[in-house]
């Protein structure tokens, strides 16, 4: 498989699954009392927003990496 055509795939996957989640979420662990022997713990949700701009952006490099692949061929 030639490098251009592979590259486009990549990018077309990222794009069509950045469209589709809009964002990333993780979980952390923050401490809440640290008294003496006591600890108390919470654990706080995060989300990374992802603008659908870049699954578009991803989306049409990954089409045009397509297009430049098969034309080099």
């Amino acid at each position: 498989m030639k490098t251009y055509t592979l590259i486009g795939i990549i990018l077309i996957v990222i794009g069509i699954v950045a469209l589709g989640y809009q964002g990333i979420t993780y979980t952390t662990r923050e401490k809440v009392v640290n008294i003496g022997p006591i600890h108390m713990t919470a654990d706080k949700t995060k989300t990374l927003p992802l603008p659908p701009i870049v699954g578009g952006i991803a989306l049409v490099g990954g089409i045009v990496f397509l297009i430049v692949g098969n034309k080099k061929s």
